[in-house]
């Protein structure tokens, strides 16, 4: 199975703290959030490969990145889509199918925003997709309509298909909504390609997951735990303030557990 990472955007919103540094590479609780993913990637025991994707401004960041990590346990391969700025950016489902054309990705693939804050275990997310027999993606319960229609949005059957996913609606149907954690099959893997020859949005990959829907089967995966969305520095600063304590109480338990 393969990981493509998805991080050449440029995050604007974050101003200025992502003016010069890509924001996955923005440390939350002293810690770069893509390297926090890559952490939770290699739990996955049958991930062979990892993808990180990024525009031509950022690339040498990555490359820093990657050398100070040093050796992995499974190997990074870093890609540039040499793209400068918003105006010719590939988009995220651009990337998408720019990584698996130029890595001639043949396998199942998972794909994640480099952005994604998430804890729980990404082993569980592929069991359900392969139980399932389809293609899958996270999704989460805001309870809170008024926050759902900041994301996609879906409906399901009861076997957690999803019978319908509509991007940031005005009026959700729901508060379930889809993160950017996704599981292709192998056999869909290859789909990006027609999505992009129709013409269809290239950029969020949530009409992409509401056109890849009704083509072919794609399920919804719930988890629980936390998940943190870092898209303006509001809420930055909030998830590595919860993250800089909870390494500060993990410090103190182990602390405590070494004097006894």
């Amino acid at each position: 199975m393969k990981c493509l990472l998805l991080g050449a955007g440029y995050a604007t919103r974050l101003y200025p703290l992502t003016r010069e540094r890509p924001k996955p590479l923005l440390p939350v609780g002293g810690i770069p959030i893509l390297q926090r993913i890559c952490n939770a990637v290699r739990r996955v025991p049958d991930v062979d490969r990892i993808y990180v994707v990024t525009n031509h401004r950022f690339v040498t960041h990555y490359y820093n990145w990657l050398r100070e990590a040093g050796p992995t346990p499974v190997p990074i391969e870093i890609f540039d889509d040499l793209t400068t700025s918003n105006d010719d950016r590939l988009g995220a489902v651009g990337d998408i199918d720019f990584v698996v054309r130029s890595a001639k990705i043949n396998d199942e693939m998972l794909v994640i925003a480099g952005d994604n804050l998430f804890e729980f275990d990404l082993k569980d997310f592929v069991k359900f997709a392969r139980e399932h027999k389809g293609s899958a993606v996270a999704v989460k319960d805001v309870e809170s309509k008024e926050l759902a229609a900041l994301y996609g949005v879906v409906d399901l059957d009861k076997n957690r298909r999803i019978l319908d996913f509509e991007e940031k609606p005005p009026v959700p149907a729901s508060t379930l909504i889809a993160i950017a954690i996704y599981y292709f099959a192998k056999d869909h893997v290859p789909l990006t390609r027609q999505y992009l020859a129709e013409g269809h949005n290239k950029d969020q990959p949530g009409h992409y997951i509401a056109w890849l829907h009704k083509q072919v089967p794609v399920y919804a995966y719930a988890f629980q735990s936390g998940w943190y969305d870092i898209g303006d520095i509001d809420s930055y600063n909030k998830a590595n303030e919860l993250y800089l304590a909870q390494e500060a109480a993990n410090k103190k338990t182990t602390r405590r557990k070494g004097k006894k």
